[in-house]
């Protein structure tokens, strides 16, 4: 398992476009992938999770990654969740 605590750099948050996005990009992982918000834990691989998390722009949170390709999954889920990756990118 390897975890990493995040701020959100998203300008926006986690809206719609970059939960889309960064769900799209978790379910590609075998590792079971969560986010810990507050005391709350999130699956990331449900758009609906984490846009009722209401999750913005300065929020820190834990990105957890438990799994076969576990560190590859957390670091390209950090980058979304800095804004690093966008939709048009492979």
């Amino acid at each position: 398992m390897v975890t990493q605590k995040v701020v959100v750099t998203e300008p926006l948050g986690m809206h719609l476009r970059p939960a889309g996005l960064f769900c799209e990009e978790s379910v590609k992982y075998q590792s079971k992938i969560q986010i810990k918000k507050g005391n709350s834990f999130l699956n990331a691989k449900s758009v609906l999770g984490l846009l009722a998390a209401r999750i913005r722009c300065g929020d820190e949170v834990e990105l957890i990654c438990d799994g076969p390709d576990e560190q590859e999954a957390l670091d390209k889920l950090i980058g979304i969740l800095h804004g690093d990756i966008k939709d048009n990118e492979n």
